[in-house]
């Protein structure tokens, strides 16, 4: 009877003390960023810098939440754990490429206009949205005042970058007239259509629909707007190419493959080091690319405007997903449309 006691009693210590964990891990989270020390000095600055209230910053802050799985997903991007015979299966699929001409032919007009104003081709814009948000389906889940928090403020080695950006997303909050505890984006922040960083989206969102509004969070005419933009401004070449196939010349100088992103080469200079393009280019800054894809070794010659695609995400990978992905675009609305 004694060990039955004993039992019951160390089962309701049990319960209590896990009913008194499940307490505390709720209190935890929902207090993760409201005591600290480093969230204090970042108040600091928004209230002097900025002129924000404290009191309404504070509030923010302490319904700010730290996510566990927004560092497991930054830790593990698709551009460093994939090859391109790989990371293109993400990407270069038959509803993606479906869905793609449908966004066109919706956007037509607007497609149309973006490409006259900006010089960006349709497909690369709409294949910029269809990567990004497979055309506004997938805009993220997370709130990003959780994401830049969790990530500015325990995500050691880029947290300056996030910080900035949390500050940035404050104030574009503020400018929008948004409230930043319901918008909602990926785990790094991103948002909208285009998925663009609160920095980039104060510098490069437009309002496309001159409403006084530049909403790239649920106005695709906006988005296609500001991706049009962005290309532009960060030095889009309209009617250049963007990357041809090399043939390669016995002795190449395989030194020179992937050793930068920016082009810091030429036309002329790759084919004395043995990459020759398919098709004439016209002289011009370049790189030589390696890809190891499905049938093996690519090689590549990547120009201005392939450069120009890194700028919205700094992989090869993805410039290459997003370019060939338009490609596949245009050709199937052309089919569709005869």
């Amino acid at each position: 009877m004694k060990t039955i006691v004993i039992s019951i009693t160390m089962k309701v210590m049990l319960a209590v003390g896990f009913a008194l964990l499940s307490v505390n891990t709720i209190a935890s989270s929902t207090q993760d960023y409201v005591a600290r020390a480093d969230v204090d000095t970042f108040i600091d600055e928004m209230v002097n810098e900025h002129q924000f209230s404290r009191d309404e910053m504070e509030a923010w802050f302490a319904e700010a939440v730290k996510k566990q799985n927004i560092l497991k997903a930054i830790a593990r991007p698709a551009e460093r754990t994939h090859t391109w015979a790989s990371y293109q299966d993400i990407f270069l699929t038959s509803s993606r490429l479906s869905k793609g001409v449908d966004f066109w032919i919706e956007n037509e007009a607007t497609l149309a206009r973006a490409e006259a104003e900006f010089g960006v081709p349709a497909e690369v814009i709409v294949a910029i949205i269809g990567v990004e948000t497979r055309y506004g389906g997938n805009k993220g889940s997370f709130r990003v005042i959780d994401a830049l928090s969790t990530l500015g403020f325990d995500y050691p080695p880029r947290s300056s970058f996030f910080r900035k950006e949390l500050k940035e997303f404050f104030l574009l909050a503020r400018e929008q007239k948004q409230d930043p505890l319901t918008l909602i984006g990926s785990y790094a922040g991103a948002m909208g259509y285009g998925q663009f960083i609160p920095s980039s989206y104060r510098a490069y969102a437009i309002d496309y629909t001159d409403d006084g509004f530049a909403d790239i969070w649920n106005n695709a005419t906006d988005a296609i707007g500001s991706v049009a933009n962005y290309f532009k401004r960060h030095g889009w070449k309209k009617g250049q190419p963007v990357i041809v196939r090399a043939r390669i010349s016995e002795g190449y100088d395989d030194s020179i493959l992937n050793d930068s992103l920016k082009p810091k080469h030429t036309v002329a200079s790759l084919a004395e080091k043995g990459y020759k393009p398919v098709e004439a280019l016209p002289e011009q800054t370049a790189n030589a690319v390696y890809l190891d894809g499905k049938k093996g070794a690519e090689f590549w010659i990547g120009l201005n405007n392939y450069y120009v695609i890194t700028r919205y995400n700094h992989s090869r990978l993805y410039a290459m997903s997003v370019w060939q992905l338009s490609q596949q675009i245009a050709e199937a609305k052309q089919q569709r449309s005869l």
